[in-house]
């Protein structure tokens, strides 16, 4: 069976957790501390902030936002479900806006979508391809709204000629095995705000004013105080360190998954019955996934190519969910996203990861020319 994703990993990441583990510092020490710092000079941000998960990033970056009980975000309803719930945990209102057909916020649907009750925008890289940051920085300038990143899909991709986590002060970033790099699970916040990094590193640790690294490292008895109600979001070393080797190895991954990627856009151009991802003048995706629209002419429909596709040992997934359709939402009022929808409805993700031995590469799309035709 060719799966959907893989994690590459080896040795390096081995003996990092190796060493971490004898080295006696095993909870949030000086190896988070090295990774935060990796992390933030890739991505061309000030400041980094290692959490537990992606999940908890944007739980924290809801809060250090300010945003809180009545307040409206505006997000896309086509994404993983934490980004909703994200705004639900701060008890602020989830209002959900389309998307184009390339996955991501339309800035002329969240126009009309903004109130008076309206905070923020939440803003999904999706699939791993950039969204359009610059004109939803403009439309929160003219609006005064907070522009929040939900980039969970997103490192390493970039977008005109900066990394994704350093346009905006709040970018949150996964860390789960299906993500470009993995530290089994984790997440991170990058920011160029001062007052939001020390606010982040604060709430992280049970709103500690002094965290173990510095209290380790002190020459003097340091008594801690807790300055406000806050949370166990803490990555441990070992999880740094591993994801301190996979940075060393994220331009390899990324180009590494980018050839696959030309592959498929090359040998699928010319089926009739799919659509296939586009990748703008201006914008460079990491290819975190690669998503196909089966069209309604096609003669298959999206169920039935994904089992016949699994029944030649290829495994697929279903299109990016649709959460405004899901039971923990189905309390709001309906809303009408067709286009969303059908990108839901309709598209189907198929393998791509690396390494990936170009036999299967080549069996996923000669499997999709038999059925798709």
């Amino acid at each position: 069976m060719i799966p959907i994703a893989k994690p590459y990993m080896n040795a390096e990441e081995a003996q990092r957790a190796y060493d971490t583990i004898l080295s006696g510092w095993i909870t949030q020490g000086p190896m988070v501390k090295a990774f935060e710092d990796k992390f933030a000079a890739y991505t061309g941000a000030v400041h980094a902030v290692a959490v537990s998960n992606c999940t908890t990033a944007l739980h924290l970056a809801m809060i250090v936002a300010g945003i809180g009980e009545g307040d409206e975000v505006i997000c896309p309803s086509m994404s993983y479900i934490a980004t909703a719930n994200s705004i639900k945990y701060v008890n602020a209102i989830p209002v959900f806006a389309e998307v184009n057909e390339h996955y991501n916020l339309d800035v002329e649907d969240v126009k009309k979508r903004i109130t008076p009750k309206t905070k923020a925008i939440l803003l999904v890289h999706q699939i791993g391809m950039p969204a359009d940051i610059d004109a939803f920085k403009d439309l929160c300038k003219e609006k005064n709204l907070l522009l929040i990143e939900d980039a969970a899909c997103g490192i390493g991709s970039a977008y005109k000629g900066a990394k994704i986590g350093s346009h905006s002060d709040l970018v949150c970033f996964s860390f789960h095995p299906r993500k470009i790099v993995t530290t089994g699970d984790g997440g991170m916040i990058t920011t160029n705000n001062a007052a939001f990094a020390e606010r982040l590193r604060l709430l992280r640790q049970h709103g500690m004013s002094v965290n173990d690294r510095e209290r380790h490292l002190s020459k003097k008895i340091v008594f801690e105080e807790h300055v406000e109600v806050g949370y166990n979001y803490r990555m441990t070393d070992i999880q740094a360190s591993v994801g301190i080797a996979q940075m060393d190895k994220l331009d390899e991954i990324i180009g590494g998954r980018r050839a696959i990627a030309d592959i498929y856009l090359k040998e699928l151009k010319d089926i009739a019955g799919i659509r296939l991802p586009h990748e703008a003048d201006g914008y460079f995706t990491n290819w975190q996934s690669f998503s196909i629209y089966i069209k309604p002419e096609c003669k298959v429909s999206r169920n039935e190519l994904m089992e016949l596709l699994l029944e030649d040992g290829i495994s697929s997934r279903r299109g990016i969910m649709t959460s405004h359709r899901e039971k923990a939402y189905e309390y709001m009022s309906p809303v009408s996203l067709p286009v969303s929808e059908d990108l839901c409805d309709r598209s189907i993700i198929i393998p791509l990861y690396y390494p990936m031995e170009q036999s299967d590469v080549y069996k996923v799309i000669e499997a999709i020319k038999k059925f798709v035709g």
